[in-house]
């Protein structure tokens, strides 16, 4: 007779997955979603020239604001509903994060359990609106203070312009929000990466499109297009290869005797991600590097000499920008990593358990021992992707790469990608079991 884990491997292929009714709903549901939002993100706001702000744009899009445009699906270029897309959660989420590091109160209640859990959602909620009402009223100044070669981008600027484009972007923003919330509920993958996955992968054919024009233009060589191919590739197969890469931490369970049978005696591992943070520190980086620009938004055309000195060091290529980017992935690595595994924990549970790391006595020292192996495997992995990220400023300084080309873009996608396969292939796991399991009480009532 076939083992259970035979029949399994047997089992998961499209037949299995033609069954799970439940994981086709869940998929039917994110696709659904997925294109509420791209249609979302071809919304215009109201009272502005749509013909000024594609000029503008084509003018100033490299840098920091190309790459928030990547976050947004190209719905910051078009100044849609969804211009600031989800980013304003984001930072309200890094807020609050850091709040629950060093505010006493909000530790207690992180440790409270689902109901700490849930107001410390809810004061994220309204951080998010704030956040978004700022740096909506921050754009709509940005606007009005922009003229290109036909006249201003906003046709009747004022008060009532800077009002309904303020509830416009808080509204969009709340949508998403609760939209990311639904897809990782009811849906497969985490709501608000796949929100960025679907605006990246939407405008990737206009980016290859894009660049395929400026091989025809003769402002890039053939040479240069294969060689980008080549490298996407190459980067797509690293992030992938140190995406699964894992450092194992052996653990030992002593023998122990029960009755007259032994339990027991056998050795297991701790897998420790390089990577354990994940796409967010890239994430949260662009979203803190988008409060400055904000800032330089409320001055409008009308910027002091320190405002435009900081609009020029945080353009794409410059040091600045480079540094501030780097060190906020860096210390993104760390702050996240150890936010999601504490070594304390960790070497508490091996000890109620029984459990050990050969050579380290149980308790404090496993503690340290594991905050060491942390912090070397963090090292390589927060290097790992600040080279990523950093990987499309070199390019566009050198040979005016569109961002969707770039590190960052590909480690999202991926990222993304091997994440939702992850989570399908354990829904199809637990339908197969359920079916397993059923038979065998069918079994057992015929026996």
């Amino acid at each position: 007779m076939a083992s259970a884990a035979e029949q399994l491997a047997a089992n998961l292929n499209f037949g299995a997955f033609a069954k799970a009714t439940e994981l086709k709903k869940r998929i039917w549901f994110t696709l659904g979603a997925l294109i509420v939002y791209r249609i979302g993100t071809y919304i215009p706001l109201p009272g502005i020239d749509p013909t000024v702000l594609t000029e503008l744009f084509q003018s100033q899009g490299g840098g920091l604001l190309g790459m928030l445009n990547m976050f947004s699906g190209g719905a910051l270029g078009r100044m849609t509903i969804f211009a600031l897309n989800i980013m304003p959660y984001i930072s309200a989420s890094i807020i609050m994060q850091l709040m629950t590091a060093v505010s006493p109160t909000m530790e207690q209640l992180k440790k409270e359990g689902e109901s700490g859990r849930k107001k410390i959602n809810q004061y994220t909620r309204y951080l998010t609106v704030l956040l978004a009402a700022v740096q909506g009223y921050g754009l709509a100044i940005a606007l009005e203070g922009a003229v290109g070669s036909s006249g201003p981008a906003v046709i009747d600027p004022g008060w009532f312009f800077r009002f309904s484009t303020v509830i416009t972007i808080v509204g969009g923003v709340m949508f998403l929000m609760w939209m990311g919330e639904q897809i990782t509920a009811r849906g497969v993958g985490n709501g608000i990466s796949l929100i960025i996955f679907a605006g990246i992968v939407a405008e990737l054919p206009r980016a290859l499109v894009g660049t395929l024009e400026l091989g025809r233009q003769g402002a890039l060589s053939a040479f240069v297009i294969i060689g980008l191919l080549v490298m996407a590739i190459v980067v797509i197969a690293f992030i992938v290869f140190m995406e699964r890469a894992q450092r194992r931490v052996i653990v030992q369970y002593p023998k122990r005797q029960v009755g007259n049978r032994m339990f027991g005696g056998e050795s297991s591992h701790l897998p420790l991600k390089l990577n354990t943070a994940g796409v967010i520190p890239p994430i949260f980086a662009s979203s803190l590097l988008l409060l400055p620009a904000t800032l330089i938004g409320f001055s409008g055309g009308d910027s002091p000499g320190w405002v435009q000195f900081i609009s020029i060091m945080l353009g794409h290529g410059q040091p600045l920008y480079l540094i501030l980017y780097a060190a906020l992935i860096i210390f993104f690595c760390f702050f996240y990593t150890a936010i999601v595994f504490n070594p304390e924990e960790t070497a508490d549970n091996l000890k109620k358990y029984g459990g050990f790391v050969p050579g380290i006595r149980p308790g404090a020292n496993t503690a340290a021992y594991l905050d060491f192996v942390l912090t070397r495997v963090t090292a390589i992995g927060a290097t790992y992707l600040t080279a990523v990220c950093l990987l499309p400023e070199f390019l566009i300084s050198q040979y005016a790469i569109p961002f969707y080309f770039g590190g960052t873009s590909l480690l999202i996608v991926v990222t993304v990608t091997l994440d939702t396969v992850a989570q399908i292939h354990s829904h199809l796991m637990a339908h197969q079991y359920e079916g397993l399991i059923k038979k065998a009480k069918l079994r057992g009532r015929r026996g």
